[in-house]
């Protein structure tokens, strides 16, 4: 191959990598509205807000299906080694990740729906607190990804231990209001399902993080102890 020809498919290649990062945001950008509104939704008692991001879900849907055919793509006509090769992994799992932790933004929704039936027991701090984090976790590491920031995913690690200790508090105090007044038990435990549902979209931004790691040092391991 001529060296000019050689250049126009590397650029050729390097335009397409950097579609497939900008689908990636927007695909990220999607879920990140998703939890806003799944948390908004349960603070509001918005009985509407399951069906609606049920159409948000099926947006982020399509971008997993169109990205993971533009990787496959990539790998079979352009053949990318190293460094590239990694990236295109590493996408395949990173929007594994984001679809999931967008599944359970609509499990809040629907459950906001179900606690929308009576006034809440207790004002909601927590769990707002939750949402806030998950949301900057999610902003971070897809900056971390698209930058090649690892040092970055430090500061990620570091948010989701605070999830999970916010997770842990809210769950002993809920089963404390529970000991105390059995009544409120239906909606102290859809209240425990809804912090775990947060929790796991931490764990699975944490997953992401983990994938550019790999990305960027060719070393796949748990960062999170």
């Amino acid at each position: 191959m001529q060296p000019e020809v050689a250049r126009g498919v590397r650029r050729t290649f390097e335009d397409h990598l950097s579609d497939l990062l900008d689908n990636v945001l927007r695909m990220g950008a999607a879920v990140e509205e998703m939890v806003a509104r799944a948390v908004e939704a349960l603070r509001h008692g918005d009985v509407t807000a399951g069906e609606k991001l049920d159409q948000f879900d099926d947006v982020v849907d399509e971008y997993n299906l169109n990205i993971e055919n533009e990787c496959l793509q990539l790998i079979a006509l352009q053949q990318p080694m190293a460094r590239d090769l990694r990236t295109i992994a590493a996408t395949l799992k990173i929007i594994t990740d984001i679809e999931r932790v967008g599944d359970y933004a609509v499990d809040v929704a629907k459950t906001a729906a179900k606690l929308a039936e009576r006034p809440l027991f207790k004002p909601l701090v927590d769990i707002p607190r939750m949402g806030q984090l998950v949301q900057e976790m999610l902003r971070d590491v897809l900056e971390s990804f698209v930058n090649r920031d690892i040092e970055r995913i430090r500061g990620v690690i570091q948010v989701d231990d605070a999830v999970d200790a916010l997770n842990r508090q809210l769950h002993d105090e809920l089963i404390g209001y529970i000991e105390k007044d059995p009544s409120i038990a239906h909606q102290a435990v859809w209240l425990i399902l809804v912090a775990r549902y947060l929790e796991r979209m931490a764990d699975h931004i944490t997953n992401i993080g983990e994938r550019v790691h790999y990305m960027e040092t060719g070393e796949l391991k748990e960062l999170h102890k």
